[in-house]
């Protein structure tokens, strides 16, 4: 995507080092991060730095990579370093399958070197922005001219390499001349959608409203949302489906209004190991993220100040999983599929 007229990716790698566009500082200033080795990657996936499936995968890729260039060069050193580096990478954010994908396949690569670590991590950082264009092209089949779309958290060319998850169709909608109006879910406990989605969607000059979280049910019984698209963290095997905190509340709604409720998500989202959304681990995170909110002051500075009141305790799940019967069809790159272990199977084998 292009930002003040130059082009990114929301992060890449060059040479041992890793840049990324700093997400907790988006709308409010638009940084890049530099991290020299995998341990300080680590945080900056962990404090959400850099956050969305896509994104995390790529970042675990490239620090799994990261972590066998900076390895001992011994044999036994080299395999103790990468398999701690293999176990703190993925200790960082416990839900999203992507994660785990991506370290998993560089730390097989890393196995033969250093060299086909960074080759594997940059492959994956390639085809999710592959994936992605892909999932843009299937999806906009569903999107008419007029159309009113509602979206939860972010899933935008922010949380992947580019293009996005749901909001990829939109782009190409977009781009194709039909004009949509987007219901953006302000999201909390960290207002990723008032702060990245609503942010993605000015730059693209798509039209867009931020929407508190609990007005998704007002706005459907008055017939203005036509479709709901999300992205997604984890997928089972059955099709229930792990993502930002508040989607199966909206799924719930959707399917109450008889509303299309649609996910998009690539293939390295679907876990085939997991049976269900039982087996999905839920991320709890700080309180903090809800007692607390960051903002910025007319004059330009950023702040975070109390929301809550003094001495309050909270409950931060970053998750939910919403069941596959709520869900119309999981948007992938290689097409639109019925949420179900038959379909999953099948696409997954193909």
């Amino acid at each position: 995507m292009n930002v003040n007229g130059k082009f990114y990716h929301t992060i890449w790698m060059e040479g041992f080092d890793i840049y990324m566009i700093d997400q907790n500082k988006i709308p409010f200033s638009f940084d890049i991060i530099k991290t020299t080795n995998y341990l300080q990657t680590c945080v900056a996936i962990k404090d959400m730095n850099v956050r969305g499936a896509g994104a995390i995968g790529a970042c675990a890729g490239f620090a799994m990579a990261q972590a066998s260039c900076n390895a001992p060069t011994d044999d036994v050193g080299y395999h103790k370093f990468i398999e701690k580096a293999r176990r703190d990478i993925e200790a960082t954010r416990p839900t999203a399958r992507n994660l785990f994908y991506a370290t998993e396949m560089v730390y097989d690569s890393a196995l033969d070197s250093p060299k086909k670590a960074v080759e594997m991590a940059q492959m994956l950082a390639l085809q999710d922005i592959e994936a992605m264009k892909q999932i843009g092209q299937h999806g906009n089949q569903l999107i008419r001219d007029g159309m009113n779309i509602e979206t939860h958290c972010n899933a935008g060319w922010l949380a992947f390499v580019n293009y996005g998850s749901a909001l990829s169709p939109i782009y190409v909608a977009s781009q194709e001349g039909k004009k949509v109006h987007v219901w953006v879910d302000e999201t909390r406990p960290r207002n990723q959608g008032a702060r990245l989605t609503a942010w993605e969607l000015l730059n693209e000059k798509i039209s867009c409203t931020v929407i508190p979280d609990n007005a998704g049910a007002l706005l459907m019984s008055q017939g203005k949302v036509d479709m709901m698209i999300v992205g997604a963290d984890r997928i089972a095997l059955n099709g229930d489906v792990a993502n930002k905190i508040g989607t199966f509340e909206k799924a719930i709604v959707a399917k109450e209004f008889g509303i299309p409720f649609y996910v998009a998500a690539p293939l390295s989202t679907f876990d085939a190991n997991c049976s269900s959304g039982a087996g999905i681990t839920i991320e709890n995170r700080n309180q903090d993220e809800v007692l607390r909110m960051s903002g910025v002051t007319p004059q330009g500075d950023i702040c975070d100040v109390a929301v809550a009141a003094p001495g309050s305790t909270a409950f931060n799940p970053a998750f939910d999983v919403t069941p596959a019967r709520y869900i119309t069809g999981i948007i992938t790159e290689k097409g639109i599929i019925t949420p179900n272990e038959a379909s999953i199977t099948e696409i997954l084998k193909s």
